[in-house]
């Protein structure tokens, strides 16, 4: 089992990544809770909510909610269905809820741990490749129908359990989706990571690559959670290739394409500007060709319109007085922050729709 430990202005927590942690909780979480509501979705449950059940059993009286499953069940609606069964349970300020499944069920659980009676414990149990980046970093949110996490706050977890061997159940749209996310933590932060990632297939992952994959990339979200916790300056850096993505997701509707493959998607994108307009000279064909090797659905570019995603991004939380910030690179492991004038992304969106329809 290996470790990292997350500094937080509110507390300090570990991130454990092992294999078979789901039966052994009992060991790795504090006793004394008067109760624990494990929160998952409707896939997940048939998986793993009963070991998880079972290895609680004798800690505290257990109950479960589920949710289906997918991205549109970050919404207010079930946020308030999850707030009438916490109600309906009493739990209490010593009670715990654990996020079992996916980054939407992380972000949903946690929120309503973060506002129920003020805020209680809660445990991520992340159950994808995707989740080792919302697992991490303490936030949590919903969903608004404009927009993608616009309700939401900081919220941290007392720690992260993260049970490799339910990534053995994921299907190949999942993995593609954790690995939007994984190239986008090597982008930030380590050139030769990120051209062994472009040389590779996702198909052909050996358990340990994928291993040390997601350790490299919860140690990159820890350490700039740890200099930025707010997101008042470097912590934005994470949202690389999110400005485009959270537009696409809200587009074409929460749950049509992964969040983790629409991220793969805004990466071309945050390639093209950074090439383009700042003189960058980043891998962007070599990326395009992970992406079609990958199996990616970079054909969504082909739906979406440049004006109305330009509108979108203004929703976008890292949009000041309705200018768009976008984090882009000057070269691999060097981003930054700046302003795209409106006129500028219109170009640039048509002209890379252009180039991957091929015309």
């Amino acid at each position: 089992m290996a470790s990292v430990t997350v500094r937080s202005s509110s507390h300090d927590y570990e991130v454990l990544i092992g294999k078979g942690l789901r039966r052994n909780l009992g060991e790795v979480i504090s006793s004394g809770y008067t109760s624990i509501l494990v929160i998952t979705d409707s896939t997940v449950q048939d998986y793993y909510l009963q070991d998880v059940q079972e290895s609680l059993a004798e800690a505290a009286p257990v109950f479960s909610a589920v949710v289906p499953a997918g991205e549109s069940s970050k919404s207010m609606g079930r946020y308030e269905d999850l707030l009438d069964r916490c109600v309906e349970l009493k739990l209490d300020r010593n009670s715990l809820i654990i996020a079992l499944g996916g980054g939407m069920i992380g972000d949903l659980a946690g929120f309503v741990a973060s506002t129920y009676l003020r805020g209680i414990d809660y445990i991520q149990m992340p159950t994808t490749i995707l989740a080792h980046d919302s697992s991490v970093g303490g936030k949590v949110a919903i969903n608004h129908p404009k927009g993608k996490n616009l309700i939401g706050s900081f919220y941290h977890p007392v720690k992260v359990i993260y049970d490799m061997e339910t990534i053995e159940t994921l299907p190949e749209s999942e993995i593609r989706s954790g690995y939007g996310e994984v190239i986008k933590h090597a982008f930030l932060s380590d050139a030769e990571w990120a051209h062994r990632l472009l040389k590779g297939k996702l198909s052909e992952l050996s358990v340990d690559q994928l291993e040390n994959d997601l350790m490299r990339g919860i140690q990159v979200k820890a350490s700039i959670v740890e200099k930025d916790e707010r997101e008042a300056g470097i912590r934005k850096y994470l949202n690389l290739g999110h400005t485009l993505a959270h537009a696409i997701e809200a587009e074409l509707g929460y749950g049509e394409i992964t969040h983790g493959e629409a991220v793969a998607v805004g990466l071309l994108l945050m390639m093209k500007l950074s090439n383009d307009l700042k003189g960058a000279e980043l891998p962007l064909q070599d990326y395009k060709e992970w992406l079609i090797r990958n199996h990616y659905p970079i054909s969504v570019l082909n739906r979406i319109h440049p004006e109305q995603m330009v509108e979108k991004m203004k929703l976008d939380k890292k949009t000041l007085r309705q200018k768009i910030n976008f984090v882009l690179l000057h070269e691999l492991s060097d981003p930054y922050v700046v302003e795209i004038e409106e006129n500028q992304l219109v170009e640039h969106m048509s002209l890379l729709m252009n180039e991957v329809s091929g015309e």
